[in-house]
């Protein structure tokens, strides 16, 4: 890890998404512990992220992180335009838009062009860059053999965050749940690989008795689908500027993603001290020693229907976990020495 600045590094990151999620997290996270650290910072953001809305991203920023904005119309084209003029040491993307714009840019003829795998690595979005960071070691079996020596595992981390003092009473209360129910909640962009429609339909055939509650939080594009498949009892109260107040409101996080490449939100519900209940992604494999319970087969609505049974007779408390390899200092110190050994390569072909 960097213990200092020695020579602060000029980096814009491109992130051309719409809302914020978990990967925009992590892209926002580490600008601005970037610029904390004494870095020159831009963060490239289509006008439908930068826009002023609480699922924006662009509110989420460090005043000291500079922002420009790009039109939404040929954003990528925009985003090379505004790197040009920036003339970063180092640009860093993230996300389809974001990668795609910068690999479209001629290598050696501007900033070192480094790209998250937020997901998977996908050949149209980071073939040909200067340097890749996985998230997680699965990630790397896809990479050609001509990139592995560009490419970095870095885990993700997450901040520590405090509810607000009556999250866990406010919020019931607000949405009609008991104060002794035990509540199994789910966090996060409401798409299907997170598997939420088989959740729902486990928690159908879970029955669980009264007071057993589910509660999905988040938006996406999957949610008027789901809210229309669910039971009424279900809680499905959409976007959290504020999703730590509903981990505190949770009594037992789960997880049915179908895929879920690092799983940040499962760090979150670890940070918040939840007991979690997962199916086998990616992610959740990579975290198999962190996590309580069995992990269950991706797509099983049975076998998740008896877990939640399970879980709900067990009623787990809270627990603490090791969360020290998941520290933002430690990671975005890795992720700057990452840059610099990239730059260094390149001065030195």
């Amino acid at each position: 890890m960097t213990a200092a600045v020695s020579t602060p590094l000029r980096i814009a990151h491109l992130l051309l998404t719409h809302h914020f999620a978990g990967s925009e997290r992590y892209a926002v996270e580490l600008a601005n512990a970037q610029a904390a650290a004494g870095h020159d910072v831009t963060m490239v953001l289509r006008r439908a992220g930068a826009e002023q809305r609480p699922d924006a991203i662009a509110p989420r920023l460090a005043p000291n992180v500079r922002q420009v904005v790009v039109p939404d119309l040929f954003a990528g084209w925009h985003a090379r335009r505004a790197l040009r003029a920036l003339s970063p040491d180092v640009a860093h993307g993230h996300l389809s838009g974001g990668c795609r714009a910068l690999r479209r840019m001629r290598p050696g003829r501007g900033p070192l062009r480094i790209a998250t795998l937020h997901i998977r690595y996908k050949p149209q979005q980071h073939a040909g860059l200067d340097g890749l960071i996985a998230i997680a070691p699965w990630q790397l079996d896809a990479i050609p053999e001509s990139m592995r020596a560009r490419c970095v595992q870095i885990d993700n981390w997450t901040l520590p965050v405090a509810p607000s003092a009556d999250a866990r009473t406010r919020l019931r209360q607000a949405f009609g749940i008991d104060t002794d129910a035990f509540v199994f909640g789910a966090l996060g962009r409401v798409e299907k690989s997170k598997g939420l429609d088989v959740l729902i339909e486990a928690w159908r055939r879970a029955a669980l008795p009264a007071d057993a509650r589910l509660v999905i939080v988040g938006q996406g594009g999957a949610w008027r689908d789901l809210r229309a498949a669910a039971a009424d009892t279900i809680v499905m109260p959409g976007f959290a500027a504020t999703p730590r107040d509903w981990l505190e409101a949770f009594d037992l996080f789960v997880s049915a993603a179908r895929s879920e490449p690092f799983g940040l939100v499962l760090l979150e519900a670890m940070a918040a001290g939840l007991p979690l209940l997962t199916t086998a992604s990616e992610g959740a494999s990579y975290l198999r020693d962190l996590i309580p319970f069995p992990l269950v087969p991706v797509g099983d609505a049975g076998a998740l229907a008896a877990a939640l049974r399970e879980t709900y007779a067990a009623r787990p408390a809270r627990r603490g976990y090791p969360m020290q390899r998941f520290s933002l200092a430690e990671r975005s110190g890795d992720i700057e020495d990452f840059y610099r050994q990239g730059l260094r390569a390149a001065a030195n072909p």
